[in-house]
């Protein structure tokens, strides 16, 4: 009997370990084999770099929509959301409402701004009407920077995923796990691009979509459909305190510095969706700026579905498992879902989430990994070091295939390393340094007239440093129960999330560096700027200044 089993009798009276590790790992393989054909046969049409970074823009909205949630719902907002219902209630439920409120500053201030003025990358707007090469080398800095720590998480998460959904308990075959996941993200990116990455997200976007779907009706079926009573057996599963589930501080408490974390938290992810760069480059892959904007609203419909399916199974999962059998559990409430599939369906339910979570990772990875190779071979290699002047235009495509291997390879080792740490702190870093360095220089290019070089290296460089050192001085790296370091005790600043802070220094740096510097700003690029990002104008012939 494993762990998992001792720590809910239903799984030792309905499950069999092994069986269903080969049943688990049968449908990760159906899975993979699909996918990898979908993506050979998307790299026939993959020559060019705009076919390799944007999938030729051949996706029309709706279907760009499907890709933009399957990237954007990772594992965390699956397997986390609905864990931190089932445990925490109310309070679990306003990380879906902060993710789902983003779409809206990403749908009315830079989707169809970007999609028009840009090529590939952030970088392209950022560096429009600046010195391109400091601007473009700081863009990709910051790029990369986001993406390896989302990155980073997203691998290490692979590790205690699996081995909860295999009953896999050793490092090292933990360790093994996260190299496969690795290698077949670097497949992916390697043979099919963006086009085949995009394939990839959309297919898992249904298959987690239409299973949440499953879960939903089925647990609301016990109730006789009346979420009433759901909520009433999940606060009764509860015992002693379980009204808490329904009221706002079960989880981060009620005193201010816990308050203003939370406050701090969801600042982060309000402002940091519009400045995740894997999330800004999907709107690269459409036609035009409106089928950029119709895709981001199918995205908003699709993406509030689930985050609503998301209520009903946390607090399905609460009533139906109870959330001490979750918390006792391997992975904690991140096994809140897959205990709740194996209670509804048993093993075959369990093993087709399983396959869900999987696609989940490998989807979300590849479009991370994707954006940090176009990030570097686009910005740094053909705009920086060769100025622009690439003799083989086939030449960006190769060294961005290069950049994915060894990012492949360098997030496989930082997986490895951090798994079983406490990885929550590095998807927080991604959103805060995306919504400090990237989102207020994006938003003084698009808007600010007088905004210059120096304001945006200032912000940038700015936003990184001091979200970076803030997160490292912060209750989640040391001083707390729950920090990656929990022995050691360095943190001078009381919030785990420096959301609050960097933001608007970052924005303070901007403006700071714009005003106080004496280098003009170029009225003329930037009227040529405004008239593009809003109509279009000149947007397919778009070519980097130099």
């Amino acid at each position: 009997m494993t762990t998992l089993q001792a720590a809910h009798p239903f799984l030792a009276q309905q499950t069999d370990t092994a069986s269903n590790r080969w049943l688990n790992i049968g449908i990760f393989g159906l899975f993979v084999l699909v996918t990898l054909v979908i993506v050979f046969r998307a790299s026939r049409n993959t020559r060019t770099a705009s076919d390799y970074y944007a999938a030729g823009r051949a996706f029309s909205g709706p279907q760009n929509g499907i890709a933009i949630s399957g990237d954007y719902l990772s594992a965390a907002s699956f397997l986390g959301i609905a864990g931190a219902i089932a445990v925490y209630g109310y309070d679990g439920f306003l990380y879906s409402i902060g993710f789902l409120v983003a779409w809206l500053v990403a749908l009315l201030l830079v989707a169809e701004l970007l999609r028009n003025t840009g090529r590939y990358t952030m970088a392209d707007v950022l560096s429009f009407r600046m010195r391109e090469r400091p601007v473009r080398t700081a863009a990709s800095l910051s790029t990369l920077a986001v993406s390896f720590f989302y990155l980073l998480a997203q691998m290490a998460g692979a590790g205690g995923l699996i081995a909860l959904l295999l009953g896999i308990e050793s490092k090292g075959q933990q360790a093994i796990v996260i190299a496969v996941v690795g290698a077949l993200m670097i497949l992916y990116v390697l043979v099919g691009g963006m086009k085949g990455t995009t394939w990839v997200q959309i297919i898992k976007a249904a298959l987690l979509i239409a299973g949440a779907f499953v879960m939903t009706l089925w647990v609301l079926g016990h109730y006789g459909f009346n979420l009433s009573g759901l909520l009433g057996a999940a606060v009764e599963r509860a015992g002693a305190g379980g009204e808490e589930l329904l009221n706002p501080g079960a989880q981060y408490g009620a005193s201010s510095t816990s308050r203003l974390d939370f406050v701090s938290l969801g600042i982060a992810l309000v402002l940091g969706t519009a400045g995740l760069p894997h999330v800004l480059m999907r709107f690269y892959t459409v036609p035009t700026a409106k089928e950029a904007r119709r895709s981001v609203v199918w995205a908003i419909w699709l993406i509030g579905l689930f985050y609503l399916f998301t209520l009903v199974l946390g607090y399905g999962a609460g009533a139906m498992v109870g959330p001490e059998a979750i918390k006792d559990a391997p992975g904690g409430v991140n096994s809140a879902a897959p205990l709740l599939a194996l209670q509804l369906g048993g093993p075959l339910l369990l093993g087709f989430i399983s396959a869900v979570a999987f696609a989940t990772i490998l989807a979300v990875v590849a479009g991370l990994t994707i954006t940090a190779s176009a990030s570097f071979a686009h910005d740094i290699y053909a705009n920086v070091l060769k100025k622009g002047k690439v003799d083989d235009k086939n030449q960006e495509v190769k060294v961005a295939r290069i950049t994915a291997v060894v990012i492949g390879i360098v997030s496989i080792l930082g997986g490895i390393a951090a798994n079983g740490q406490n990885v929550a702190f590095l998807v927080a870093l991604a959103f805060a340094v995306a919504a400090s360095a990237n989102l207020p220089t994006l938003l003084y290019s698009l808007f600010w007239k007088r905004f210059n070089t120096t304001g945006a290296l200032w912000s940038i460089y700015g936003g990184l440093a001091v979200t970076i050192v803030l997160i490292v001085f912060s209750p989640a790296v040391s001083g707390d129960e729950e920090a990656m370091f929990p022995a050691l005790d360095f943190a001078w600043f009381p919030l785990k999330n420096p959301g609050l802070i960097s933001i608007p220094v970052s924005f303070l740096l901007g403006y700071l560096g714009t005003v106080l510097s004496k280098e003009p700003h170029n009225a003329a690029k930037y009227a040529e700027m405004e008239v593009r990002s809003l109509t279009g104008a000149g947007a397919e012939k778009s070519t980097p200044q130099h």
